[in-house]
């Protein structure tokens, strides 16, 4: 695939043999965003796990320090008076069974997050072959089956992420947009680096942390240096 002219000016100031020290990566990802648009900076784990196996599965959710710059449009499962709170949190979209025939009869999909109360995960979990693909499923793990309805939307509004592995053992996480700038992005980096060294398996053997790279959404992959995360 071609190359653009801005990728390659980018991808020479990287020394692709070198592993760099977090902050120092961080801020040249920062510097080689140059896409006419606020460039999602993205974080890429491969973990030294085997995700076949239920006991080797790393998954949770954390709220980044500075959020992610994204608006999150958040679609709620809930009825009464939880749906009443979810709408007064602020979720765009709020329903039951009447959210389920429009995903399923419309193939609708105008949403970021599934939130759902433990109640309606019967209804959900008709939804379970469309919204597990896409990640969206709704996992007590993620925080996002829960009776605390109000707490969820917020959490996630203030720039909550979920990690998980891949079937290839990576985790692909955005960690902010390159218009926060390398502080701000390195703190939100610690943060979830952090939540998934914790999340180490106990059946997990060997190096935890295979490799780390960053990348921004048009620029090339920067390696970082794991040494300190092992």
């Amino acid at each position: 695939m071609k190359k653009g002219k801005k990728y390659i000016e980018s991808a020479k100031l990287i020394d692709t043999s070198k592993l760099y020290d977090s902050a120092e990566g961080i801020a040249l990802v920062c510097q080689t965003a140059k896409a006419k648009f606020d460039e999602t900076i993205e974080l890429h784990v491969r973990l030294g796990v085997d995700s076949r196996h239920a006991d080797q599965q790393v998954r949770g959710a954390i709220v980044l320090p500075n959020g992610t710059g994204k608006q999150t449009r958040v679609l709620v499962f809930a009825k009464g008076d939880k749906a009443d709170e979810a709408v007064k949190a602020g979720a765009e979209y709020v329903g039951a069974e009447d959210m389920v025939a429009k995903i399923q009869g419309e193939n609708w999909f105008d949403f970021d997050v599934v939130i759902a109360t433990p109640d309606m995960m019967g209804v959900v979990g008709r939804l379970g072959k469309v919204l597990g693909p896409k990640g969206l499923m709704p996992n007590p793990k993620a925080g996002t089956v829960t009776p605390n309805v109000e707490q969820a939307i917020k959490e996630t509004k203030a720039g909550k992420v979920e990690y998980r592995l891949d079937k290839t053992n990576i985790i692909h996480c955005p960690i902010g947009k390159a218009s926060f700038g390398p502080e701000k992005i390195q703190q939100n980096f610690e943060a979830l680096i952090g939540a998934i060294v914790k999340a180490r398996p106990a059946a997990a053997k060997g190096q935890y942390i295979k490799s780390c790279v960053v990348a921004s959404t048009m620029g090339p992959g920067i390696k970082l240096s794991t040494a300190k995360y092992m």
